[in-house]
């Protein structure tokens, strides 16, 4: 009676795994859930349509921003190629960036990533970053002042440009004057890489002194019922409004949060900061943005502790981040104020990230990465893997290498495990007779068995902890495929082009010759399947467990497991098969040193058979 309830709650629990991960897949993990309905531009930022119009606010305003509230009415949509020809502009070149600047409000809203494409076809387009208002995929930055009773260039100023190209090699200044005497200039420099320096000034020739307040902001739609799944924010990978402020990176705030709505379940329950509506700081400001899983844009002031800064939602899906002088500037005639920001808008490439961390003592910029709890062993397991990606040439053959080095690592402690399977083996036959002398007494029977422990010096415990070892192995790798733009689109052999995406071949449709996509539990790949494999036969050479209910989960496991991994990146599925190999490798090894295990096992295993046969025949 015992075996078959165990037999039915195992069945149960198979089908609630299999059936419940994919719903869970989807509420907390909807860039892997929805892979076969998310396309690669998802990669891309996008935003459904335009920032709206946007007004200067006054000097004394909190944050210095624009007043963002006209933009709930979005302009009229219009083609990309339109927008660029309505307004002069001046050209952006680098090696790594192409776009322009618009002269009408001194906008950068126009940048490609010409290193990156939106997938791996051969024609694919470059990423594009930022877009100018009155395009579907609005998203754009500006510097300007704010103040009363002296006029400040607004979003309709029409600005004159010194040179038509900003180059590495060529800066280009803005300039406009007001009626006044005053005239305002913006000196943009850019190096060769995503990093933009902003130099905004103004000189009073004016007869009276005047009162600004210097301001930067980065202005984006995000559509919140249509964010791409390889672009939500999970428990496990922010996308959104991200910043180093109050002295570390805070990654609590969604734009949820600043539209007023509900966090997630694990928002909620890890807690978050966030007020609706409006985001504050004034306090060791170092940085802040919105980020996507690979792409940044986030303004940097030059002095942390005079900037105040804040993140909000003017309606209609239009969200700001904003930076200013905490107090506006007094200007005497004849006398000029300079302020300095920088401008990042690019692709978070690690080691670019720590260059511009300590060349220019922006702190805690690589934390725009969301490496998570465990930060202190992915960097590490970073640096490795792109080390060994460097050496070889192929990030496929790079996992391999880590793998063989993380198990030679822990080569020692399975030696230790496998000696405590041994103790736990030899004291089975006394653990049995325990069992059946205290049947109908469980807590003696507890206590017996605990006694026996202790005697024998064995620690049931042991054995599981190179499974609790692996665990921050497996979340990190995890961590480095999802989030690292050095492991995007990067191809290891055969039908695996893009070892940081689902492996795309499963036999369920005929690996591809049936003209169908399969549903998300069932597009199970080749390596998923692989991975099963080689974990039913690595259970299998160790002891089996005494439970019955064990042994029936522990002979499912490989096969759920097929299930839930097969969402996952192909570069952690490769680890995972490769890790288990190596395992049986070991196990095969260590049992040759052992023969009186494998002896004790076959004897078990034979006893086994003979019951078997024994309990048919009876039937």
């Amino acid at each position: 009676m015992d075996d078959k309830r165990n037999i039915i709650m195992a069945v149960l629990l198979t089908g609630i795994i299999l059936f419940g991960w994919p719903v869970l897949m989807e509420q907390f993990f909807p860039d892997m859930a929805n892979k076969n309905d998310a396309v690669e531009q998802a990669d891309a930022p996008a935003n459904d349509q335009a920032a709206g119009g946007i007004s200067a606010p006054t000097a004394g305003s909190t944050a210095g921003g624009t007043d963002i509230a006209a933009a709930s009415v979005p302009e009229k949509i219009r083609p990309l190629a339109t927008v660029l020809r309505e307004n002069p502009r001046v050209l952006i070149e680098t090696p790594r960036l192409k776009g322009s600047i618009n002269l009408k409000g001194g906008r950068i809203d126009d940048l490609t990533l010409t290193d990156h494409t939106v997938d791996m076809s051969k024609n694919s387009e470059p990423v594009r970053l930022f877009a100018p208002s009155g395009t579907e995929n609005a998203y754009f930055s500006r510097v300007g002042w704010a103040g009363e009773g002296v006029a400040v260039p607004n979003d309709n100023t029409i600005w004159s440009a010194d040179q038509s190209r900003l180059t590495p090699d060529t800066p280009v200044t803005l300039s406009w004057s007001n009626e006044t005497g005053q005239t305002f200039t913006i000196k943009l420099s850019i190096d060769a890489d995503y990093l933009i320096t902003t130099e905004q000034s103004v000189t009073n020739r004016g007869e009276n002194a005047i009162a600004l307040k210097p301001y930067g902001l980065i202005n984006r739609k995000r559509d919140l019922n249509n964010i791409p799944a390889n672009e939500a924010s999970t428990w496990t990978i922010h996308s959104g409004p991200v910043g180093v402020y109050e002295g570390a990176a805070n990654y609590d705030v969604d734009y949820e949060n600043l539209a007023g709505e509900e966090p997630g379940f694990f928002s909620g329950l890890f807690g978050t900061s966030a007020v609706a509506g409006t985001n504050s700081y004034d306090t060791e400001v170092s940085w802040l943005g919105f980020t996507d899983k690979y792409w940044l844009g986030a303004l940097i002031p030059d002095n942390i502790n005079d900037v105040d800064a804040r993140f909000r939602s003017g309606g209609g899906d239009i969200f700001q981040a904003e930076i200013a002088k905490k107090n506006a500037q007094i200007i005497a005639p004849g006398k000029q104020l300079t302020t300095t920001t920088r401008l990042f808008a690019g692709a978070k490439e690690n080691a670019l990230l720590e260059k511009y961390e300590k060349e220019f003592g922006i702190k805690n910029l690589d934390r725009a990465i969301d490496w998570g709890w465990f930060y202190w062993f992915e960097k590490p397991l970073f640096y490795l893997l792109n080390w060994l990606f460097k050496l070889v040439g192929n990030f496929g053959v790079a996992i391999i290498l880590m793998t063989f080095i993380v198990r030679g690592i822990m080569f020692p402690i399975a030696q230790k495990q496998f000696a405590s399977m041994a103790q736990m083996r030899a004291v089975q036959p006394k653990m049995k007779a325990i069992q059946a002398k205290h049947k109908d007494d469980k807590q003696q029977q507890q206590q017996e068995i605990m006694k026996l422990y202790k005697d024998e010096k064995v620690n049931p415990l042991a054995g599981c902890l190179p499974i609790f070892l692996q665990i921050p192995i497996f979340f990190a790798l995890y961590k480095v495929l999802m989030l690292s733009i050095e492991m995007r689109h990067q191809p290891f052999a055969l039908w695996i082009k893009d070892l940081s995406a689902p492996d795309p071949l499963t036999p369920v449709n005929l690996f591809g010759l049936l003209p169908f996509d399969p549903p998300t539990f069932l597009a199970v790949g080749i390596l998923p399947i692989l991975m099963g494999i080689t974990m039913h036969l690595q259970f299998k050479l160790n002891p089996a467990p005494m439970d019955p209910m064990q042994k029936q989960i522990f002979s499912i496991m490989p096969w759920i497991l097929v299930f839930i991994m097969a969402p996952f990146a192909a570069g952690l599925q490769l680890y995972w098969t490769v890790s288990n190999i190596l395992t049986i490798a070991q196990q095969k090894w260590l049992y040759s040193r052992h023969p009186q295990m494998k002896e004790m096992m076959a004897k078990e295993a034979e006893e086994k058979a003979k019951k078997a046969a024994a309990d048919k025949a009876e039937a």
